[in-house]
């Protein structure tokens, strides 16, 4: 989306208005406008990313759980270059200036730290599991419900199809008159 400048403030111009990009006016056809408010589908407004609402409803759940936040807060700190950067001067201190021979409680704290953290990770690839699943489920729905929506529209379509033939096509002295 191409946005312009709006220049200098108090200039008194009316800021320029976003183009549409050209997706959005394929996206519209030959049928009418683009998917909008009144057609039960949701839009994002312009500027902001639309979520799956299967991610809405996890983070809802996680976020009313404070161990999975503080198990959230401690994967992605684990995941970071701060970690890194952290345990490179914690195990330099010790090394250099705590112990004169670290190396057996050195390796014993390394050691549980690195259970810990694997358990972390198991709980960030059940985490990611369960939105996946979530995901496919809320998909599987919508899929559902769409398919069910065109078949009765085919349906429907067929009907309307059947009664013109059947006005204009079998009995065309009633059109004449």
């Amino acid at each position: 989306m191409a946005i312009s400048d709006p220049g200098p403030e108090g200039s008194g111009a009316a800021p320029p208005q976003p183009q549409q990009p050209e997706s959005a006016e394929r996206a519209a056809g030959p049928g009418g406008p683009a998917p909008g408010p009144g057609d039960g589908r949701q839009t994002a407004p312009p500027g902001t990313r639309q979520r799956h609402p299967a991610i809405l409803e996890v983070e809802q759940q996680r976020l009313q759980n404070v161990q999975l936040r503080v198990a959230d807060w401690i994967t992605a700190f684990a995941g970071s270059m701060n970690f890194v950067y952290l345990h490179i001067a914690l195990f330099a201190v010790w090394m250099l200036l705590i112990e004169r021979s670290p190396w057996p409680t050195l390796t014993l704290i390394v050691s549980l730290e690195a259970i810990f953290l694997s358990t972390f990770v198991m709980i960030g690839q059940n985490r990611q599991a369960a939105f996946q699943q979530a995901k496919a489920d809320h998909d599987f729905t919508e899929q559902e419900l769409e398919l069910k929506t065109n078949t009765q529209l085919t349906r429907e379509i067929h009907a309307l199809t059947a009664e013109l033939h059947k006005r204009l096509i079998e009995n065309p002295a009633r059109q004449q008159s």
